[in-house]
């Protein structure tokens, strides 16, 4: 059989490069997709800009003419507008949800269309704890990771009778270029709230998202996973 194919959008850096890197040690052909700045090395890579339905398409149509149809889609890409609520513009709001929401939208909308004829796939979302817990600052960023989970779950439940599973991962806390800006004081009050007493690691949420693309998840879907560290236990 040929080497199966997933992609990964936003892959280029961060959670989205540690989970390409986990998936391509698990023996996927990995496809990364990225709106700008030079794909990773060691990638097959496409240039991808999720609020864009003809760019999103055109993404498609060269990874599906060059490699095969995805048959991991990992909806990574997103972008964060933080604010106080008084001050959060109208385009504030919808930015991050035009990225995080519909963006990952309009890229399983397109995969379905592969995931159909194979009969199979996954579609995993990377969402948030903030989606269960909320955030101050943070109304538009955590409605975006908020509405995954009805929209992983309305997926899961139209596609599931053709094999096709749809999940959200919901990391805490990750230690990425964005959190080691954090003062000393803020990690410790973060540090404080987390049962676990740290961060996450990147490959840890990687390897969650490996196993849900495995075949071993086959019969999970329309789950909310979380890798929080305890953070948003009960919600």
């Amino acid at each position: 059989m040929s080497q199966p194919v997933a992609l990964v959008t936003g892959g280029n850096r961060g959670i989205g490069l540690a989970i390409a890197q986990e998936l391509k040690n698990q023996g996927f052909l990995v496809v990364v997709s990225h709106r700008s700045g030079p794909a990773p090395a060691g990638f097959e890579a496409v240039t991808m800009d999720v609020t864009s339905t003809k760019s999103v398409e055109d993404g498609f149509t060269v990874i599906e003419e060059k490699f095969g149809i995805p048959e991991i889609i990992v909806a990574n890409a997103g972008i964060t507008r933080d604010g106080l609520v008084m001050r959060m513009s109208d385009e504030d709001f919808v930015d991050v949800l035009d990225t995080n929401l519909t963006g990952a939208f309009r890229v399983a909308r397109r995969a379905t269309r592969g995931l159909l004829k194979l009969k199979r796939g996954r579609l995993i979302f990377v969402g948030s704890v903030v989606a269960s817990v909320g955030a101050a600052g943070q109304v538009n960023y955590s409605a975006s990771k908020s509405g995954l989970i009805g929209m992983a779950r309305s997926f899961a439940k139209e596609l599931g009778t053709r094999g096709i599973t749809a999940n959200v991962i919901a990391p805490g806390f990750v230690e990425t270029d964005m959190t080691a800006e954090l003062d000393e004081k803020r990690r410790h009050e973060i540090e404080a709230a987390v049962p676990l007493a740290r961060f996450c690691s990147a490959a840890e949420v990687a390897g969650v998202v490996a196993f849900i693309a495995s075949e071993k998840a086959g019969y999970i879907t329309g789950a909310v996973i979380p890798v929080d560290g305890g953070l948003g236990m009960g919600h």
